[in-house]
């Protein structure tokens, strides 16, 4: 039995939640991969998986075990980056996760990254604040990029970089388009642009329930005529038809070639979001996360973040 192998497999059972999936990410059948962990539970002796007709789930020694295998292959990816790389060189994967309203951020970051550092292969992926969460602390993320207000919940386990405080816009076709490009327009108040027909994201992701708090803070109620967990969706329904929406600066950044839109500031309230991005704190980092910290943190790519999103620059 290759150990580490069955130890992939049994991390991918857990990313992916389903034998077949699980089996197509390791690039090895499923029959292949359910041989190998139950030679896994043969060699400790216990039951892992707890299978029906699907997979449904851990045991609780099948739990200690993941645990287990997820420090060990995490362990094995900092000591073969270590061993092939040097402090100026670094090489290796880096799993990276954003929010959806922060993947704008994250693709350039990714990019600046891969260009200071070749040997350095970025994966970056869109999730939901509460799977980057779990990423993290079941290391199957390096760094997240997300809401750093959420952090206090997780009991000390995170730690942040600060990179820029979102501000938000209403974005709407504009009425008198001029030139080329999105135009900025002047302030608009929350309270208004609840009367709008509006496409919002759906209510389960994290932005909505701030989009929402900053419509109750203005004594509106909005009834959104379209909803979506696709920030492309969000931005592509005012593009394409006769809705508006509301969205934060990145996004509102990554439609600015777009003729004929206008993004107006949001006000009364304004809302303000902390991002940044967050590691594990007791996690010993990968020769490309040093790497990915060090451009986090520096003064170049801060202000290029920071013209990228938050209020924007006419």
């Amino acid at each position: 039995m290759n150990l580490l192998a069955s130890l992939r497999y049994l991390v991918a059972l857990h990313e992916h939640r389903h034998f077949g999936r699980a089996a197509q990410a390791c690039h090895i059948t499923q029959p292949a991969l359910s041989n190998a962990l139950r030679a896994l539970e043969k060699e400790f002796g216990v039951v892992v998986v707890r299978r029906g007709r699907s997979f449904e789930g851990f045991t609780p020694e099948g739990e200690r075990v993941l645990a287990s295998a997820q420090r060990m292959l995490h362990e094995h990816q900092v000591l073969q980056q270590d061993l092939l790389s040097d402090a100026a060189h670094p090489r290796g994967t880096l799993r990276l996760g954003a929010v959806p309203t922060a993947m704008p951020i994250l693709a350039r970051f990714a990019a600046q990254l891969q260009a200071r550092h070749p040997g350095i292969a970025p994966v970056a992926l869109s999730m939901s604040s509460q799977a980057l969460e779990a990423g993290l602390e079941s290391i199957s993320l390096d760094l997240a990029l997300g809401y750093t207000e959420r952090m206090p919940a997780r009991g000390g386990q995170l730690r942040a970089w600060p990179q820029y405080v979102e501000h938000y816009f209403l974005l709407r076709r504009a009425s008198s388009p001029k030139g080329h490009g999105l135009q900025m327009g002047g302030p608009v108040g929350w309270a208004e642009a609840a009367r709008l027909p509006l496409c919002l994201l759906t209510p389960e992701m994290h932005n909505r329930s701030l989009v929402d708090g900053a419509f109750r803070s203005a004594g509106a109620t909005v009834r959104p005529a379209m909803e979506t967990d696709s920030v492309l969706t969000l931005a592509l329904s005012v593009v394409a038809g006769n809705l508006c929406s509301v969205l934060p600066g990145a996004l509102v950044d990554a439609v600015r070639g777009h003729d004929g839109l206008e993004a107006l500031p949001l006000l009364a309230p304004v809302l303000t979001t902390p991002i940044g991005f967050m590691s594990h704190r007791q996690v010993q980092p990968t020769r490309a996360l040093d790497a990915a910290l060090a451009l986090a943190q520096d003064a170049d790519w801060l202000r290029h973040a920071t013209a990228h999103s938050g209020l924007l620059a006419a």
